[in-house]
């Protein structure tokens, strides 16, 4: 399932949402040099080992290249940054063209009305609090990786966790894709995010049993992004957006 657009139009214009937007689009094509690669083959592994999230790095301070057998998994503690600035860096960073064109799509349907119900300064900390918060349950969970994390996908997840718990109603215009077929419906938020978020939980505790060799998608950093959004949302979310009960009244018998 892919989002497309919302029908909740917001009443101010997602300032801090397009900033974030433009920020990962602008690390990918000059931070990181990468061309127009569907699948990451341009990306340079040098700049994502010293800039990306590297568990064993956070659970080990210090010991940057000191696991038997994986020096070459490991950040260069002399030429890459801290550690604790790699947690902010590697939630900028991407493996591949499709995998910035996913996160920032679901960021833009699904952020916008989420910085207009928190405001911007908020809704800017809560981002970057969601990707510390994903990538802390990444770390959790795989306490001796030394693959590094990249990508916007954790902190993106907190947006759809607070999305799903204040908006659940919204409808969503979704592409599905099932082998050749190919349509085009309105599902509700609910519905849409949930299924994601069991999936994230499906596929983690798949990799959980049966660990990928090398790595592979970090699905317990969108699960702890998520939990995130769902835990903090209604702290931050101040502001009523009117056009949600206009559009999407209460369901009941009249």
């Amino acid at each position: 399932m892919i989002p497309l657009k919302d029908n909740i139009p917001t009443d101010r214009f997602p300032v801090v949402t397009v900033a974030l937007i433009a920020l990962n689009v602008l690390m990918f094509f000059f931070f990181q040099k990468v061309g127009l690669s569907l699948g990451g083959a341009n990306v340079d592994s040098q700049n994502v080992i010293d800039y990306g999230a590297i568990p064993y790095e956070i659970t080990h301070p210090g010991e940057q290249c000191d696991v038997p057998g994986a020096v070459e998994a490991c950040s260069d503690s002399n030429s890459g940054p801290a550690t604790w600035l790699t947690l902010f860096t590697s939630m900028f960073m991407h493996g591949g063209l499709l995998h910035i064109a996913g996160n920032m799509l679901f960021l833009w349907v699904f952020g916008n009305n989420i910085e207009d119900a928190m405001g911007r300064i908020k809704f800017a900390l809560f981002y970057l609090g969601g990707g510390l918060a994903a990538t802390a349950l990444q770390v959790l969970i795989d306490t001796d990786s030394t693959v590094p994390s990249i990508g916007a996908s954790g902190a993106v997840a907190a947006v759809l966790g607070a999305y799903a718990l204040i908006y659940p109603r919204a409808r969503v215009v979704t592409l599905i894709i099932i082998i050749i077929f190919i349509t085009v419906i309105e599902l509700p938020a609910l519905l849409v995010l949930g299924l994601w978020f069991l999936m994230q939980l499906y596929y983690g505790s798949s990799e959980l049993a049966q660990p990928v060799a090398g790595g592979g998608v970090a699905y317990w950093a969108h699960v702890g992004g998520f939990l995130f959004g769902l835990a903090l949302v209604k702290l931050l979310a101040r502001r009523e957006n009117s056009n949600y009960g206009a559009y999407n009244p209460r369901p009941g018998i009249y």
